[in-house]
């Protein structure tokens, strides 16, 4: 197996900051954002972009653990009318920003949206990715990227958390050798 350090701690807060602004500015500025973290290593990714955007803005910017797996098309069962909404808040007549930490066949970013869409009727909802590796099952384009990385289907892009609390970004190659 084979590991690539592609981005140290330092480089992913500098991205991270670059979103925060690409965010404030396509939003005119934050009051009306709600950012949601897709469970599970999309939350303190997006815990760090909403530092990032609150420290920009001199705000405080929630964030909300958005769990997709009911909204999977890969699940047996769809969730049914009336479940429960998959965010604790009302999206309605606000711009939801989806974060996870990287998109890759896009069908966990189409299940985050169908449950986005259960929790309310929002302005907008937008989409911010550390990484984006390509190959797309769905229709899906980030509006927010750190980096795009061209990747083969056999390697893997890794996020992992540093001693500081930023994030580093590996890829790990399977078979190499």
């Amino acid at each position: 197996m084979l590991q690539t350090l592609l981005f140290s701690p330092q480089r992913v807060r500098r991205m991270v900051r670059r979103m925060a602004y690409q965010v404030v500015e396509r939003n005119a500025g934050s009051a009306s954002l709600m950012v949601a973290g897709i469970a599970e290593k999309g939350v303190p990714m997006a815990e760090m972009l909403a530092e990032a955007i609150g420290a920009i803005e001199h705000t405080v910017c929630p964030v909300y653990a958005l769990d997709v797996t009911p909204y999977r098309d890969d699940q047996e069962a769809p969730p049914t009318a009336d479940g429960p909404p998959a965010l604790s808040a009302d999206v309605t007549a606000h711009d939801v920003l989806l974060v996870d930490d990287v998109l890759f066949t896009g069908r966990t970013a189409r299940a985050a949206i169908d449950a986005v869409v259960r929790s309310g009727r929002p302005d907008s909802i937008q989409l911010a990715v550390l990484i984006d590796r390509g190959h797309r099952e769905y229709p899906i384009q980030p509006d927010y990227v750190g980096r795009t990385i061209p990747t083969k289907h056999r390697e893997q892009v890794v996020v992992e958390p540093s001693a500081d609390g930023s994030f580093a970004v590996r890829v790990v190659e399977r078979g190499a050798v």
